[in-house]
This record gives structure tokens, C-alpha cells and sequence, in this order.
């Protein structure tokens, strides 16, 4: 039997609803509605447009094919919606690149103390992670926190809950026990009464509400099913490994980078190393830790225009690399703005040459997201006792043959590039499983491996120019 899925997948720069099909050998995935995903700044605060955002749900889930088994939804993390006590949203959520943040995190480590905060959620520590926006936020009127995914999926269904992939990068999350944190929410003082109920993957949250089947034209008895919500649970449950020694590069606007395991590594050493314990699929950790990723390119395309692409990243494959270098993960990186003339200036600070063409800025680029690449999967390894044999480049970020390329030479290690809508595969998967049309985790992935193009890159093995340039950013791993 085959049946088709509808998933919703919501990016930090586009989201799409994707019509999946799942059956014995089948896992098809075509796209129903692509949408831009555009922040709002509103009298100096950085907003998402979420009631934008799920009109184009709606407009997409109109759009897809009758007889749907099932609805999934994921996001990025760390955001939230606030509802007051009739279930109203107080606010358009903030934005997690919004400067509300600025000096929080640093305070609150101050105040409670780096180990009671990692020790109790594993978490990276980064100034947009959602318990430092709360310490930031107006609760007074706060009744229920919802985060993205579970507020369109409690416009859709009336439900209430807190998906658990998601709710494990709020910082308020127990990720020995999976449990809310009574004791941090305490320590910061905030209102353990707005924190909903942890659901699983797989949990059926509840079915359309009336008014919503009438306007997509599916019937109201249609399921809405809890899936990694959290886009990269759903990624890195359709990484295509076919063995348990392989990392994960879920590249987009971020490149989270890492590897799965049973139980997070809470040590010192991972503490200092500023790795993150994160919740995925059947009960795994996504053991990674976040590289700004894409957004630098992102950035610097929207800064010249947008101009052509390939052509961009044709010519910076014939830049000599290795010459201009940054940190791809300095602060100065995450806002907003003229991303070339920050790349310019900290190349001059670290003393490289400065680009000096469109495409010597984007093999800066490319060269210096590899290097962060080499670093974290060498952390990761050494402090999870992970050993790697292969790295899966997933998303977006699989298509830049230049970045897969350079990846692996800088890790020494095959990449494989694909699937490019892992997400979007990921969440088909884990409605299919929940509806008994997928096996296990591995099976799944399998699936994923016998029916998606995948392209794999072998290292040039020049590793010793490649540590050089390590040591030189101080990114030796």
C-alpha cells in the first residue's frame, strides 16, 4: 500500500509544502506551494511574519492532492508565539537574529552558572537560544508557549504540546529525562504554567478543526502528526547511512554539524567545546554543534544584487584557495547587513589578504565553512568516542558541488551530497512509520539511500595544507 503525505516545511528563509508518497520501495516527494519566508523589522524589532506564514500553509495544503493520510510540521528552532489565556497570539514572534538578546546570555550564565545550565539541557551556548528571549520578553499576559511548528499545528488542530526535537533547543528541557526543568525555570525565574505538555514523534496530535478542513478542502477526521519538528531532527532522520559510524553536516543558512547517539555527553570538555545535546528522532541525541553555514553567502549574494550563483561559484572554484580566512562563527557574522565589507574587514584584523573580488569573497567563503566543517567533526568525534567513516552533507547546502568538494578534502573524509530535501523527506518518514508504512529508523534511511541522488566526493588527501590553514584560523580541531 502507498499512501501520500503532506509536509510542511518551514525554513528561515522559504518554507514549502511538499506532497510525499511512502510505499514498499517508494519515497516520492514533489513540491505543492514554495513561499518566501521574509522577516519584518517593526519600530526596531526584528519579527516573523507568522500569520503570512500560515496563510501560505493554508494556500499550500489547499494545493495538495486529496485522500492525505497526514499533515507534519517543522521549522527552524528556538522560536516561539505566546498565547494569552483565551488562546489569542499576544505578538508576531521575534526573531531570533533580533538584538533583544544582546548581553542576556552572558548575564544569565553569570547568574546561574555554566554548569547548572549545561548540565541540565546540554545545550550550546547561543545568545538567541529561547530561554535567554524569555528572560528578554514580556510574559505578564503569557497564558501557553508555543513553539513555530506547534502553533500552526494548534491553529490546525486546537492542540496543545511541545513537540520534544524542538522543545530540546529552548534550554528549558531535561535532556537527561526529557522532562521540563522545574528547577532552571525556577532559578530564572520564569513561569513553569506556560510550558505545554512534551510530545514524541509519531504522536497524532489531533485532526483538523472545522473551519480549517472547510477552507483546505480535506476532511476534518484528517490527523496532524507530531514529526522531528525541529527541521534538523527531521533532516538527520533521513540522513541516507547505511552504517552507524557517519556524521551529519545539515547545511543550509546554518551548518549544524555532528554526529547521532543514545545519551548526551555532558562533560566538561564538551561543555567548553560549546557542542550541543539536541533531541531527534526515536530518542537519539543530535550531538553537533551550530556553524553560521549559508547565511554568509546568503548574505553577501543579497548585498551584490543576487546575482548568478553557479556562475559566482564557478569562478570562485578557480580562486587559488586557502588565502583569505575567517571565522565563520564570530559574533559579527549573525546580524543582518553588508556581509562582503565584514568579511573584508575581519580577514584584514586576522592578517589575510582581502578579497577582492565578488568571487575570492565567496571562495573565502566556501574555504572557511569547510575549515569550521574539518574542526567540529574532529570535535565531535573526539568528544563523543564516535568513530566517522563518512560524512552526509544534507540540504540545501548538498547542491554547491564547491563546498561538498572542499569538505571533504579539509576532513579527509568521503562526503555523500544528498538528499537535497531531506527535511521535508524526513518528515514524510516519520508520518509514514507512524501510519505502519515505514520500519525502523535504518530502514527508513535506507529507503532514503536506494531512492534519492546522492553524489559522493573522495578527499584529495592534502591534508597537511589543509592543517596549515586550520592552525593559522586557529580551527585545528
Amino acid at each position: 500500500m502507498t499512501e501520500t503525505f503532506a509536509a510542511v516545511d518551514l525554513g528561515a528563509s522559504s518554507g514549502r509544502v511538499m506532497a510525499g508518497r511512502v510505499g514498499p520501495g517508494t519515497l516520492e516527494l514533489a513540491e505543492v506551494r514554495r513561499f518566501p519566508n521574509r522577516p519584518v523589522r517593526v519600530n526596531g524589532t526584528l519579527h516573523w511574519d507568522i500569520l503570512g506564514l500560515y496563510g501560505n500553509v493554508l494556500d499550500g495544503l489547499r494545493a495538495a492532492p486529496a485522500g492525505l493520510a497526514s499533515i507534519g510540521i517543522d521549522s527552524w528552532a528556538v522560536d516561539y508565539g505566546l498565547l494569552d489565556a483565551d488562546g489569542t497570539l499576544i505578538g508576531n514572534p521575534v526573531h531570533y537574529r533580533d538584538a533583544r538578546t544582546d548581553g542576556v546570555m552572558d548575564r544569565i550564565r553569570a547568574e546561574v552558572g555554566d554548569d547548572l545550565l549545561y548540565q541540565t539541557s546540554g545545550l550550546q551556548f547561543l545568545p538567541f537560544n529561547t530561554l535567554y528571549q524569555l528572560a528578554a520578553d514580556d510574559l505578564s499576559r503569557a497564558a501557553t508557549l508555543l513553539m513555530v511548528p506547534d502553533l500552526l499545528a494548534h491553529w490546525l488542530t486546537g492542540a496543545v504540546g511541545a513537540e520534544r526535537t524542538n522543545a530540546s533547543t529552548t534550554g528549558l528541557l531535561d535532556v537527561r529525562d526529557g522532562t521540563w526543568s522545574r528547577d532552571l525555570l525556577a532559578r530564572l525565574g520564569l513561569p513553569a504554567g506556560i510550558l505545554p505538555p512534551i510530545r514524541e514523534p509519531g504522536e497524532v496530535l489531533g485532526t483538523l478543526r472545522p473551519d480549517v478542513a472547510e477552507e483546505t478542502g480535506h476532511p476534518a477526521a484528517l490527523p496532524v502528526v507530531a514529526v522531528g519538528s525541529h527541521d534538523t531532527a527531521s533532516a538527520v532522520a533521513a540522513v541516507p547511512a547505511t552504517t552507524d559510524r557517519f556524521a551529519y553536516i545539515s547545511c543550509g543558512t546554518w551548518s549544524l554539524v555532528g554526529v547521532e547517539l543514545r545519551a548526551p555527553v555532558l562533560t566538561e570538555a564538551s561543555r567548553k567545546a560549546n557542542f550541543t545535546n539536541e533531541g531527534g528522532v526515536d530518542g537519539t541525541v543530535r550531538y553537533l554543534r551550530n556553524v553560521m553555514g549559508l547565511w554568509l553567502l546568503q548574505e553577501s549574494m543579497r548585498a551584490w544584487g543576487n546575482p548568478d550563483l553557479p556562475a559566482l561559484l564557478a569562478e570562485a572554484a578557480d580562486v587559488p584557495g586557502l588565502r583569505s580566512l575567517i571565522d565563520p562563527d564570530d559574533p559579527e557574522f549573525l546580524p543582518p547587513g553588508d556581509m562582503p565589507a565584514r568579511i573584508a574587514a575581519h580577514c584584514r584584523r586576522r592578517g589575510f589578504p582581502e578579497p577582492a573580488t565578488r568571487a575570492e569573497t565567496v571562495r573565502c567563503v566556501m574555504d572557511s565553512l569547510a575549515l569550521a566543517h574539518r574542526a567540529t567533526l574532529r570535535q565531535a568525534s573526539r568528544l563523543s568516542g564516535q568513530e566517522i567513516d563518512v560524512v552526509h552533507l544534507v540540504g540545501g547546502g548538498s547542491r554547491n558541488e564547491l563546498l561538498c568538494r572542499l569538505t571533504a578534502d579539509a576532513s579527509g573524509l568521503p562526503v555523500v551530497a544528498g538528499p537535497v530535501e531531506a527535511t521535508a523527506l524526513g518528515n514524510v518518514l516519520t508520518q509514514a512509520r507512524a501510519h505502519g508504512l515505514a520500519g525502523t529508523l535504518a530502514e527508513s534511511r535506507a529507503l532514503v539511500a536506494a531512492t534519492q541522488p546522492l553524489r559522493r566526493y573522495e578527499p584529495s588527501g592534502d591534508d597537511a595544507r589543509w592543517a596549515d590553514a586550520a592552525a593559522r584560523l586557529d580551527l585545528d580541531g
